[in-house]
């Protein structure tokens, strides 16, 4: 990407779209195109269509998505499936339409069947049944790597799926009712912390196995894969096979291991106790990420590095939220 490129980050205040944006304007890219869910929804064909046309971008990274935690997905299962087929229909087929040069498609790990083999290798799509908890946020995601890769085939795009693990980092949401498991420990020990309370209850059995990865790794990963040379982006998106890449630390942890180190750093002394009647979903999911480190790119932020990162910037946005 020359540093003049017009790049649209959809999605840029986002988790994931908020890094790639950072990582961007650290790397010199000074021609960025955002626009706030308020300005462009993209959900709205023809909205999205007319953006394309006046602002024709040349690389496109697809961050935006409908997302959320357990609770959140089966809550509102409609939502999910509808809002991220429509998000990404519109913008994979108006990123076909003006002639963009690459699109990173971001999904997510949960695409893959609820008992893959470990660690997961980008081969075992479609290959078992989904976990039930998260099956129509899966599905949207499964149908954005097919569009990736029909277009491809067809009409020769560029466009690469790429299945980041659990993000967490700057700009995460903490809201309780639909967070993922790790910002709502952060939010719950410290405020327990707080108020002085002497028990956390953690969802699940403290059993399952995650993979984290801190955002802005993901955002430096993201930029990296755009950035590769012809030949070496060509073999990712070879059109025998889906357009389809992990990215990962390639290091998981129980629940429970997690919790404990939530606790540690918030400084929570109390006692955890893990509420069985909630449901753990998926037993493990670790992403094989050796095709990932085979272009060249590894994980910088440790779990531990990475949480303490994570609560300074809760801390900031909560007592900023609390003072007003």
């Amino acid at each position: 990407m020359k540093k003049d490129a017009r790049i649209y980050v959809a999605g840029h205040r986002g988790l994931a779209g908020s890094a790639i944006t950072r990582q961007l304007n650290e790397k010199g890219y000074h021609n960025l195109l955002t626009r706030t869910h308020a300005e462009l929804d993209l959900i709205d064909q023809a909205a999205t269509h007319a953006f394309f046309e006046r602002e024709k971008p040349d690389y496109v990274f697809l961050a935006a998505a409908r997302v959320g935690g357990i609770y959140a997905n089966n809550t509102y299962p409609a939502e999910f499936i509808q809002q991220n087929l429509a998000i990404q229909t519109n913008v994979i087929h108006e990123s076909y339409r003006v002639g963009v040069t690459r699109l990173l498609f971001l999904g997510s790990s949960c695409i893959y069947p609820r008992d893959s083999p470990q660690p997961i290798k980008e081969e075992y799509l479609l290959t078992g049944p989904l976990e039930p908890t998260n099956q129509p946020y899966a599905l949207a995601k499964i149908a954005g790597i097919e569009m990736c890769w029909s277009y491809n085939r067809q009409y020769g795009t560029k466009f690469l799926a790429a299945m980041p693990t659990n993000l967490y980092g700057p700009g995460d949401n903490y809201d309780l009712a639909d967070s993922h498991v790790l910002p709502a420990l952060i939010r719950k020990m410290h405020e327990a912390k707080q108020r002085g309370d002497a028990e956390v209850v953690v969802w699940g059995s403290g059993t399952p196995k995650r993979e984290f990865l801190y955002s802005d790794d993901l955002g430096e990963a993201s930029v990296y894969l755009m950035q590769l040379p012809e030949n070496r982006f060509d073999t990712l998106i070879a059109t025998d096979r889906p357009p389809l890449i992990n990215i990962g630390c390639g290091v998981d942890h129980s629940i429970r291991q997690l919790a404990e180190q939530v606790a540690d750093i918030v400084g929570f002394k109390g006692r955890l106790h893990f509420d069985t009647a909630k449901p753990d979903g998926t037993p493990q999911k670790l992403l094989d990420v050796s095709r990932m480190q085979h272009m060249g790119w590894t994980a910088k932020h440790d779990l531990m590095r990475g949480i303490a990162c994570a609560y300074q910037d809760f801390r900031n946005r909560y007592a900023t939220e609390q003072a007003t």
